[in-house]
C-alpha cells in the first residue's frame, strides 16, 4: 500500500514536470511583446513563468484525473 503511494506521487511529480514543460514550449509561439508595456522585461518574464504554472499544472490535474478515474471505472462492475 505504502509502495502504492509513492508511486502515484512519482507520477503526479514526472505528469507535471512534462506538461509545465510543454505548456512553456507552447507558448514561446505566441509574442507577449505586442501585448505589453515596453521596458517591462521582468513582469513579462514573470508572467510567462505564472502562465505556465497556472496552464500547465491545469493540464496535467485533468489527465491524472482521468486517470484515476480510468483505473476507478472497473470498480463498476463488481
Amino acid at each position: 500500500m505504502v509502495s502504492g503511494f509513492g508511486q502515484q506521487a512519482l507520477v503526479s511529480i514526472l505528469t507535471h514536470l512534462v506538461f509545465l514543460a510543454l505548456t512553456f514550449w507552447a507558448l514561446q509561439a505566441l509574442q507577449f511583446e505586442k501585448l505589453l508595456k515596453p521596458n517591462r522585461v521582468f513582469q513579462a518574464r514573470l508572467l510567462y513563468v505564472l502562465l505556465t504554472i497556472a496552464i500547465g499544472s491545469s493540464i496535467s490535474n485533468f489527465f491524472l484525473d482521468y486517470l484515476l478515474w480510468s483505473q476507478q471505472l472497473p470498480l463498476i462492475f463488481q
